[in-house]
């Protein structure tokens, strides 16, 4: 019962494939725009200010990373 409900949703649909939709864009004349020029730099831009921040807080903050109580926890006497 679904099955033919679900067909004829599908048929009435207009679905367009990939194929098609990559034909009528590439008959249209692509001009660059502000991504295309400048998209590689800005994203390597941000990449590299992201990995320097990283490196300094990890390096410069002087955080203690990974703290375990293992060693920092003594036993006590026990108290009759």
């Amino acid at each position: 019962m679904m099955f033919p409900l679900a067909r004829n949703i599908l048929r009435s649909v207009k679905i367009q494939s990939f194929q098609q939709i990559r034909a009528k864009q590439s008959q249209k004349k692509h001009s660059e725009n502000f991504h295309d020029k400048h998209g590689g730099i800005i994203l390597a831009g941000g990449s590299v200010f992201c990995v320097v921040a990283w490196l300094i807080t990890t390096t410069q903050i002087g955080i203690e990373w990974n703290l375990s109580p293992v060693r920092r926890v003594t036993p006590q006497e026990w108290k009759d």
